[in-house]
């Protein structure tokens, strides 16, 4: 497993594995904790995993967490997704800057998301799972949404978006946001 900066996005970084693959199909390790230690992230510092399911079409974010923020790890370990990141750390050199990365359950690759970052995702397939490994128990009073079709954003989602939750279609956009962070 290799770790591989995103350079728009400072303190991110794709994790790729090496799959032993054979006529069985594959194994992959999907998380190295010295592969880890070695770009600075804890690996103990994870406190929970979770994963989702989606049906193609389907959009998930833009999320985030308010506070102290929150990183994660993040794969897709069946189907395929378009991952976006937004960094919307104040300090960071790569303030503003989106990352697009396609994660699929072949490649098993995964990306860090540092906190203070906003993640989404749309699924590409039928169904796409998603796991997400969490650095801090989850605490919905710091749930910061951000609208999937901000025209700012301009998020380019490859398909129609099929579904969001309530809360997501709800959501404001970023400029308002911000405002409401100030």
């Amino acid at each position: 497993m290799k770790a591989v900066p995103i350079p728009a996005i400072a303190g991110a970084y794709l994790f790729v594995p090496t799959p032993h693959v054979d006529e069985r199909g594959f194994f992959s390790r999907t998380f190295d904790r010295e592969t880890a230690r070695s770009v600075g992230i804890d690996p103990d510092g994870f406190a929970q995993d979770s994963v989702s399911r989606s049906h193609r079409g389907v959009v998930r974010g833009m999320h985030l967490r308010s506070g102290a923020g929150e990183s994660k790890l993040v794969r897709c370990s069946y189907g395929q997704v378009l991952d976006v990141i937004v960094d919307l750390r104040p300090d960071s050199p790569t303030y503003g800057n989106r990352e697009l990365v396609e994660l699929s359950g072949e490649t098993q690759v995964t990306v860090y998301v540092p906190a203070g970052c906003a993640h989404g995702f749309q699924a590409l397939t039928e169904p796409a799972d998603v796991s997400y490994r969490i650095d801090r128990e989850h605490d919905p009073s710091e749930d910061v949404v951000i609208a999937h079709d901000d025209p700012d954003l301009a998020i380019p989602w490859p398909l129609p978006v099929a579904l969001t939750s309530a809360r997501d279609a709800g959501a404001p956009v970023l400029r308002d946001v911000l405002r409401g962070r100030s």
